[in-house]
C-alpha cells in the first residue's frame, strides 16, 4: 500500500522520463504551504540547471504532461518553479478506505528482513534501577517495537551488569559484615538477603572504596576470584543476582517493558579465554603497565582515543571485555545483521573502542554495530536529574511520583468519577506511564530534556495523557454511534477537515519509515499528536451521529474508526497502553 507521496512521485517520474529529465528529481513531499497545496515537488529547479532552461518553463512542461488525473489535477506552478499538487477527493476517499481495511493502517514493511539485536535497559545487578535507566529502557523498547513492526526479526536484550567491580565490592562488604567468609555463616546470611540489604551495602562499599585503598584492592581481588570461579564467591554472586533479578523484572514490568533475552555480562564469561587468545593470535593485544590493551586510534582520527582495556593489571576482565565477549556470544547464538546499543551518549567513546576491536578482529562486518546514543533527563538546573537531597532518584520512586500526580490530575479534571477504585487506579497507572514515556519520546533521542512532572501529566498540550484522552474519546464516540444505530459506510471525502484528517492518516507510513531509518521514535510520537489534533478539528466541524445525511454519517464513522486504529497502533509502537474508559 503506497502512500500518496510515493504514488505522486511515481507518476511524476513517468513524466520526467517522457520529457528526458532525470527521474531522481521527481520526488514529491508534503507541502510547506498546506494552505496552497497538499504536496509539492521542487525538482524543476534542479532540472533547469542541467538543461539550461528557466525553472518556470521546466515546471510548466512537467505540469502539461501530467497524466495521473485520477490522483490529482494537473499541478500548478508557483514561485520560481515549484510544482503544487492537490489530491482529488475521490483519491483521498479511496486511500482512507484502504487505511481502514488494512490491519497495519497503511504502513509498509521492509523489502529485506533483517535479524536485529537491540541492547537496552542495562541495569546493574545488586543496584536498584534509577532515573538514569529510564531513557535507555523507553527508547530501546520503542525501537524494538518499530523494527519488529517494519518486519525485521528482533531480539531485545537487557544485558545486565552482573560481573564487574560492583560484585567484588559487595562480596568484601559482606565479608566485613560477617567478620570473614565462613561458609556456614555466609549460607545463613544469604538465606535472608534482600534487595534492601544490597541497596544499603553497595553505596557504602562504593564510597569506602574511593577513600580506602586497601578495601578497594580487596574488592578487585574478590572480583578476580569471582571471575576465576571461586565457589563461595560464585555462591554469593548467584544469590545477589537472583534477588536483584526479581526486583528488576518487576520494575521493567511496571514500565510495560519486556525482553526476549535476560542475559548479563556473566553469560559472556565462558567466551573470554578463547577471545583473549584470538586477540593475541591476531597481534591486537599488547601489554601496558601490567594490563592487556588493544589500541583503537586510526590515522584519520581527529583526536587520539584511549586504548580499550581488556584485562586489568590484577588479571580481571573489564567492562569492554565482556562487551566484546557478548558480541561473540550473539554471533554464535543469533548472528544478527544489525546491533543497536541504546546507551547514554556519554558512553560514545567506549562503543567506538569496542566496535573497532570487534571489527579489527573480524568477528563482525563493519557497519553492523551501531551506538544509539541519547541525552540526559535533567533537573531545572540543566544537570542530570537528582533528588532534593542531591542523590540519584530511584526509578521505583519516580514511578510512584508519577502515579500520585496522575491521580491528582484525574481528580482535578473530574475524570473517572464513575469508575470503581480498582478501575481508577488502573487508569492512573496508565496515565502515569504514558506521561513518562511521551515526555521522553517526543524529543529527538540525542537531545536532553528537563523533567517537569506537572507538565508531563497535563491533559493539555503535547503529553502522554492528552493522547490517551484522544483515544478514549474516539472509543466513546464509536460506542455512542453503535448505541444510536449508526454503522460505518464507504468513505466519501468532501469537507476540508475530512481532507486534512485523511492526509494525516496517510502520513503514518512515512513517520514509521523515518523513525526506523533514523533510529528515532520521536517521528512516530510527533505523528500521533498530529493525528490527534487533526481528528479534533475534524470532529469539531464534522458531526457524526448528528449528521442528517446517512451516507455522511457512515463515512465519518469510518474515518473515526480508521483514526482509532492508527492511534492504537502508534501507542503500541511507543510502548503505551490506553485505558478503555476515563
Amino acid at each position: 500500500m503506497s502512500d500518496l507521496a510515493h504514488r505522486l512521485t511515481e507518476a511524476n517520474a513517468q513524466v520526467f522520463r517522457k520529457l528526458g529529465f532525470d527521474p531522481k528529481h521527481a520526488g514529491v513531499r508534503r507541502s510547506d504551504r498546506p494552505d496552497l497545496a497538499d504536496f509539492q515537488c521542487n525538482g524543476a529547479l534542479a532540472i533547469a540547471k542541467q538543461v539550461g532552461r528557466k525553472p518556470v518553463e521546466v515546471a510548466a512542461a512537467i505540469a502539461q504532461e501530467w497524466a495521473a488525473t485520477d490522483l490529482s489535477d494537473k499541478p500548478t506552478v508557483a514561485g520560481p518553479g515549484f510544482l503544487n499538487y492537490r489530491v482529488l477527493d475521490t483519491a483521498l476517499s479511496a486511500r482512507a478506505q484502504k487505511i481502514l481495511e488494512d490491519l497495519r493502517s497503511g504502513a509498509g514493511v521492509v523489502e529485506r528482513k533483517r535479524r536485529v539485536l537491540v541492547d537496552y535497559g542495562g541495569p546493574n545487578v545488586a543496584k536498584p534501577m534509577h532515573v538514569g535507566h529510564l531513557r535507555a529502557s523507553i527508547i530501546g523498547e520503542s525501537l524494538k517495537r518499530i523494527f519488529r513492526f517494519r518486519g525485521d526479526d528482533v531480539w531485545g536484550d537487557a544485558h545486565f551488569g552482573d560481573w564487574g567491580f560492583q560484585m567484588g565490592l559487595l562480596i568484601v562488604a559482606l565479608e566485613d559484615e560477617l567478620g570473614g567468609l565462613d561458609p556456614d555463616r555466609v549460607e545463613a546470611r544469604l538465606q535472608g538477603l534482600t534487595l534492601d540489604d544490597l541497596d544499603r551495602m553497595y553505596p557504602a562499599a562504593a564510597a569506602r572504596a574511593k577513600e580506602d585503598e586497601a578495601f578497594r584492592d580487596r574488592a578487585r581481588k574478590a572480583t578476580l576470584a569471582l571471575q576465576s570461579g571461586e565457589p563461595l564467591h560464585r555462591k554469593i554472586w548467584r544469590t545477589m543476582h537472583d534477588v536483584s533479578m526479581v526486583a528488576l523484572k518487576c520494575e521493567f514490568d511496571a514500565l510495560g517493558i519486556s525482553f526476549d533475552l535476560w542475559n548479563g555480562e556473566s553469560d559472556a564469561d565462558p567466551y573470554i579465554p578463547a577471545m583473549i587468545e584470538d586477540l593475541k593470535q591476531r597481534n591486537l593485544l599488547e601489554s601496558d603497565q601490567g594490563a592487556q590493551i588493544v589500541r583503537v586510534t586510526r590515522p584519520d582520527d581527529k583526536r587520539e582515543l584511549p586504548p580499550l582495556l581488556v584485562i586489568s593489571s590484577e588479571g580481571s576482565a573489564m567492562y569492554g571485555t565482556t562487551d566484546l565477549a557478548t558480541i561473540i556470544q550473539r554471533e554464535r547464538d543469533i548472528h544478527p545483521d544489525l546491533y543497536l546499543y541504546v546507551v547514554d551518549q556519554r558512553q560514545a567513546d567506549h562503543f567506538v573502542q569496542v566496535f573497532r576491536v570487534a571489527e579489527a578482529a573480524g568477528w563482525v562486518e563493519a557497519g553492523k554495530l551501531e551506538h544509539i546514543g541519547f541525552g540526559t533527563m535533567n533537573g531545572p538546573d540543566g544537570k542530570p536529574f537528582k533528588t532534593r537531597e542531591g542523590g540519584v532518584l530511584k526509578l521505583h520512586d519516580l514511578i510512584g511520583m508519577a502515579r500520585e500526580k496522575a491521580r491528582q490530575r484525574l481528580r482535578d479534571a473530574q475524570i473517572g468519577t464513575d469508575l470503581t477504585q480498582q478501575q481508577f487506579e488502573d487508569v492512573a497507572c496508565k496515565v502515569a506511564i504514558a506521561a513518562l514515556k511521551l515526555a521522553d519520546l517526543l524529543n529527538f533521542r540525542g537531545t536532553s530534556y528537563v523533567f517537569d512532572l506537572d507538565r508531563f501529566t497535563s491533559f493539555e498540550g503535547k503529553t502522554g495523557p492528552y493522547l490517551l484522552y484522544a483515544v478514549v474519546r474516539i472509543k466513546s464516540i464509536l460506542r455512542k454511534a453503535a448505541e444510536s444505530g449508526v454503522t460505518q459506510g464507504p468513505v466519501q471525502i468532501s469537507d476540508p477537515h475530512e481532507r486534512e484528517l485523511v492526509l494525516t492518516l496517510d502520513a503514518f507510513d512515512n513517520a514509521v519509515t523515518t523513525a526506523y531509518e533514523r533510529r528515532a521514535p520521536h517521528f512516530v510520537a510527533e505523528h500521533a499528536f498530529a493525528l490527534a489534533q487533526s481528528f479534533s478539528g475534524f470532529y469539531e466541524h464534522c458531526p457524526i451521529v448528528q449528521e442528517p445525511r446517512a451516507e455522511m454519517r457512515g463515512s465519518r464513522l469510518a474515518l473515526a474508526a480508521a483514526t482509532l486504529q492508527q492511534l492504537q497502533l502508534i501507542l503500541d509502537l511507543l510502548g503505551v497502553v490506553p485505558p478503555e474508559r476515563m
